[in-house]
């Protein structure tokens, strides 16, 4: 299971950045640039906040944030028995990573550098996001699936309720006779 976690991790993380360094590159600061009408738009902004610039002044909070998240993801890797729950870790690790990667390395600097963001879709939500943000929201609507679900982390079948926990080879069972008393 951390072999699709790393992999999809990877994938999101490498499209983000490769993505974002085209968009500095290319495209023009602050302007709106029709890809597919109203349906979808490319802004280039640079976002000092979280969501929407939400605390915009609390940069190094989402940085630590961040930093946190990454490392819970990595604790976790050795109880994921579940592809489901690894690809939403995967989709996580690779968004948190690359919007990490930005206010560590991104203009002002190292913690508070503003994130990339380009994407907009002005008719769905009034906010301009990235790739990463896209993976973190499709992983968290994952998480949602697979607890709803009651999909175990480490993948082992779903007990029903009422169903009792399997019992241990090393207690005796119950109809076992009991040993004799010696004194």
């Amino acid at each position: 299971m951390p072999v699709l976690l790393f992999v999809v991790a990877i994938v999101v993380f490498a499209t983000d950045q490769l993505v974002k360094n085209w968009v500095v590159d290319t495209l023009p600061e602050g302007q709106t640039v029709p890809v597919l009408g109203d349906f979808l738009q490319w802004h280039f902004v640079r976002n000092p906040g979280a969501a929407f610039s939400l605390a915009s002044g609390s940069t190094w909070i989402f940085t630590i944030l961040a930093t946190v998240v990454v490392c819970v993801i990595l604790w976790q890797i050795r109880r994921l028995g579940s592809l489901l729950w690894a690809a939403f870790f995967g989709l996580l690790l690779g968004g948190v990573l690359g919007n990490l990667t930005d206010r560590l390395t991104r203009p002002p600097g190292f913690p508070v550098g503003h994130v990339i963001d380009f994407i907009s879709t002005p008719w769905m939500i009034p906010a301009i996001y990235n790739i990463a943000d896209i993976a973190i929201c499709t992983g968290m609507a994952l998480f949602v699936l697979v607890t709803l679900f009651g999909l175990p982390l480490d993948g082992s079948p779903r007990r029903k309720r009422g169903e009792e926990e399997p019992e241990s080879s090393d207690a005796p069972a119950a109809d076992a006779d009991p040993e004799p008393e010696t004194r």
